[in-house]
């Protein structure tokens, strides 16, 4: 045996470095591991955006067809959740209607984050008259009742599928605003940008370039929340005949469609989705509840 071989076995070399990479994906997956519930909310959360995406090419049925001779038949071997008052099967129905519900929400919050971050951004980086407008103006959308004031802008909008995004965008708006202006206001004294400051950079550039980045971490998790809600919404409106109308597969006016036929007994055209729509909202908001948890360990 070599000397080089006898060094090796009494210094044994380091194990090769793992990439940062690596190294946070090790993180995640032990995080998951360690917490089912989380676990089962990204299952449901991933199932969904799946079915954002692909419901309707895998449906074993049209999800807009009729027929006439199947109206509300009950769950059996050739419909598994059974027909609707217009014969169109309700497993295709469901599984095609995240592709609206999910769509919708992930517009309206995305572009609530964007607008709300960057209000609540300029309002507490720039104090002053113009910061307190933007937070009374803020309480004062907060103060109505949500989902009647969702209703009026719709309504008065024409209740399009665009005025529907945009309706919800607007009423999430105020919660990223008032995330981004605590955020702000607790990084904007650190040293990291009074150092900006004193080599000279703008206050526009150091908003944008050192305080909105280090900020971003609360309103991305409160996203998560903030979809299930917007799904929740979303139906809620169509329920009411404010959203998507029939027969577009949606959640909320398949309930609502459903709704009238429960007091016959014909039970599954309203329950099927009803308990669709709520896996989907509770793997949301398990979701966003355990990433709130960890940045809260983590602060």
């Amino acid at each position: 045996m070599t000397d080089l071989a006898i060094t090796d076995i009494v210094n044994p070399p380091p194990p090769p470095a793992v990439g940062p990479k690596r190294n946070r994906l090790r993180r995640a997956l032990r995080f998951v591991r360690h917490r089912p519930l989380l676990a089962l909310g990204l299952f449901i959360m991933l199932l969904t955006f799946f079915l954002a995406a692909f419901g309707p090419m895998i449906a074993p049925y049209s999800p807009t067809a009729a027929d006439g001779s199947a109206i509300l038949t009950p769950p059996s071997g050739k419909h598994w959740l059974g027909t609707d008052s217009s014969g169109s099967d309700i497993f295709s129905r469901v599984i095609a209607a995240p592709r609206v519900d999910v769509t919708i929400a992930l517009i309206a919050t995305a572009i609530s984050l964007v607008i709300g971050s960057m209000i609540g951004l300029f309002a507490s980086y720039y104090e002053g008259w113009i910061g307190s407008l933007v937070m009374r103006t803020a309480d004062v959308v907060q103060a109505f009742p949500l989902f009647v004031l969702a209703m009026i802008l719709v309504t008065t909008s024409g209740s399009s599928l665009t005025a529907l995004v945009f309706a919800i965008a607007f009423l999430n708006i105020p919660i990223f605003i008032r995330l981004m202006r605590s955020q702000v206001l607790s990084i904007k004294g650190r040293s990291f940008v009074e150092a900006a400051r004193a080599a000279g950079h703008r206050e526009f550039k150091i908003a944008v370039r050192h305080v909105l980045p280090n900020s971003l971490e609360p309103g991305l998790i409160q996203a998560s929340v903030t979809i299930g809600f917007a799904i929740i919404l979303t139906a809620g409106l169509s329920f009411v005949g404010a959203g998507v109308r029939p027969p577009t597969p949606e959640w909320g006016s398949m309930i609502s469609s459903g709704a009238n036929t429960i007091i016959l007994g014909q039970w599954w055209p309203s329950v099927f989705p009803g308990i669709a729509m709520s896996l989907a909202v509770l793997g949301f908001a398990i979701v966003g509840e355990a990433l709130q948890d960890a940045l809260g360990r983590n602060a």
